[in-house]
């Protein structure tokens, strides 16, 4: 029985509810409001992931993949059993790393997924353990591997976990657990994996983890069913955390979207709005045909479907997300960033048919002139190349008040739009500040300040040593032509005594930058300049305390920016 038709069996059984989504809405007439003077976080690209996205041999391609700004995978574990819908066994998780690093993506690491069959066949608890022995000894002999983020210990135990022949789920939590902390203490762990979101289920599971030391580090369950609960789900995991007086874990929804709404772009996006405002950590494609297409995205291994254009809308956002209000939890939904330095409001929305209005707030600082470029991408499944989206139109409209209204005429619900406001009197030919919190952050922790560039940096870049807590940060960064461009690092340094970072980029050597020291910590205006020849299009820029084939900096600094002229 194929993944789909067992995962949707279960999920009606487990929900009491069809997994087959809600006819997108019909009715005419719906507002999204966008308040560009609310930001609520920065840009992460946090649902941009995939569950099994990347296979071996560079499946698919990495011009495919760097402009989506791949924010994190679920791939199966070392030494891979797992067959996905009759498909042979592959994207072990060790195997397609180096991709997966090229382009600033994390993963977790599955480790049911060692088992062919899905839901798993339970042999015994010998041979369950000693799989988990030799799948952390084999993440721990991959010393330059460094992008692990998780272990996921289980994978939907509400309905794939053997009670009868393993015992309790939660027990047998615990058990494993201490299996892998007896390993590897540093990694952290990721569960329970729920294939849908029971605060029953939940209460039982974090009683007798808090109650023997094994609280998973990162919170994770699954929205298969629809978005509509997103939400409320996210909600009453807090109250039930807080509850319990545990606190608050970072969370990741590492699968969502129905079989029916994964290659919907109007659908994607009300998905991706709601994980973005529910504050998710990250959030995974669900897998449910074909492993290596970031599911669904890309065909032919370097072609985007109409569903990838979404993606990369989302890709090139910058600066903060900020508040988007829709008319309810059905219909028309998106989400929205605004980058204060090229001042570029970037909207995208869709789940809705019909004429439908954007209403746009806080725009004062664009100023009374704007240029509005609407585009659009449809539904064409995953096996149709869409080589462009469509214009919709483009206008010079004016600003009163901070406020425009935008109607979007024959909206199809199955589309995916794309709004852009700018100054009418430009923009910069290309992006060249790139925020430290906008970037791929491994081992470090997005922060706020006041003095630094768009109110947020990275700071606690601390780690060198082990590939497992080495800190870094990867800039992927889009560059008009092949030259020598001038890097402008804005950083703070607390010290009292100059500090260094490693720099690389696209995989190149490494070299060092030194940072002397400034006013203190998060205090920021110092800058330092450097060098990096970089090719035209896409380059991966990395600053490093601690990296593979980097013999690790001195010393300690926090980024706000890089800036590129």
């Amino acid at each position: 029985m194929s993944r789909i038709r067992v995962l949707a069996l279960a999920l009606v059984t487990a929900a009491a509810t069809v997994v087959t989504p809600a006819p997108p809405a019909a009715a005419a007439g719906a507002t999204l409001t966008v308040d560009v003077s609310r930001p609520f976080r920065p840009v992460t690209h946090a649902a941009t992931g995939g569950l099994y996205g990347l296979a071996e041999n560079s499946r698919p391609a990495d011009s495919t993949l760097l402009p989506i700004k791949v924010n994190s995978l679920t791939q199966p574990a070392p030494g891979v059993g797992q067959r996905p819908n009759g498909q042979p066994p592959g994207g072990d998780s060790l195997l397609i790393a180096p991709q997966a690093d090229r382009v600033g993506a994390g993963q977790y690491i599955r480790m049911p997924d060692i088992y062919p069959n899905f839901p798993y066949r339970w042999v015994s608890w010998n041979d369950w353990l000693a799989k988990v022995d030799t799948m952390v000894r084999a993440r721990l002999n991959a010393t330059t591997v460094t992008n692990v983020l998780g272990w996921e210990l289980w994978n939907e135990p509400d309905y794939t976990w053997d009670t009868a022949a393993a015992g309790d789920f939660n027990e047998g939590w615990v058990r494993t657990y201490r299996a892998v902390r007896a390993l590897d203490q540093q990694t952290p762990i990721v569960g329970p994996s729920t294939a849908v979101y029971s605060r029953s289920w939940m209460r039982a599971f974090l009683i007798r983890a808090r109650d023997t030391g094994t609280l998973p580090d990162i919170i994770c369950w699954h929205e298969l069913i629809n978005p509509d609960r997103i939400a409320s789900d996210v909600a009453d995991y807090r109250n039930l955390e807080a509850s319990l007086g545990i606190s608050p874990r970072r969370i990741s929804i590492n699968e969502y979207a129905a079989p029916a709404e994964v290659d919907v772009p109007g659908r994607v996006a009300s998905y991706v709005a709601k994980l973005e405002r529910a504050g998710v950590e990250s959030a995974h494609r669900a897998f449910w045909y074909e492993y290596g297409t970031m599911n669904g995205l890309v065909v032919n291994n370097n072609q985007p479907t109409g569903t990838w254009w979404l993606y990369k809308w989302y890709g090139d956002m910058a600066g903060n997300m900020v508040t988007t209000t829709p008319g309810g939890q059905t219909g028309l939904d998106g989400f929205a960033a605004y980058d204060p330095t090229r001042r570029i409001v970037n909207v995208v929305f869709g789940d809705e048919a019909g004429t439908n209005t954007i209403e746009l707030t806080g725009l004062q600082a664009l100023g009374s002139s704007v240029r509005v470029t609407l585009l659009s991408t449809p539904s064409r499944g995953r096996f149709t190349a869409v080589t462009a989206p469509t214009t919709v139109s483009t206008s010079t409209r004016t600003v009163s008040g901070g406020r425009l209204s935008v109607s979007v005429p024959n909206m199809s619900a199955t589309s995916a739009y794309q709004l852009v406001v700018e100054p009418a009197s430009g923009v910069p030919a290309y992006q060249q500040r790139y925020e430290a919190e906008n970037a791929s952050v491994f081992r470090a922790l997005r922060l706020t300040s006041s003095s630094a560039s768009a109110g947020g940096y990275v700071g606690r870049i601390d780690n060198s040593g082990t590939p497992r807590t080495d800190s870094y940060v990867d800039f992927i960064v889009n560059v008009p032509e092949a030259r020598t461009y001038t890097m402008t690092i804005g950083y703070a340094n607390g010290t009292g005594a100059t500090a260094t970072q490693g720099l690389a980029y696209n995989g190149g050597a490494w070299r060092t930058v030194s940072y002397p020291p400034t006013a203190g910590w998060g205090q920021f205006g110092a800058t330092i300049s450097t060098t990096v020849d970089l090719r035209a299009g896409y380059n991966v820029i990395r600053l490093a305390k601690g990296s593979p084939y980097f013999a690790g900096g001195t010393g300690y600094a926090e980024l706000d920016y890089i800036q590129l002229t």
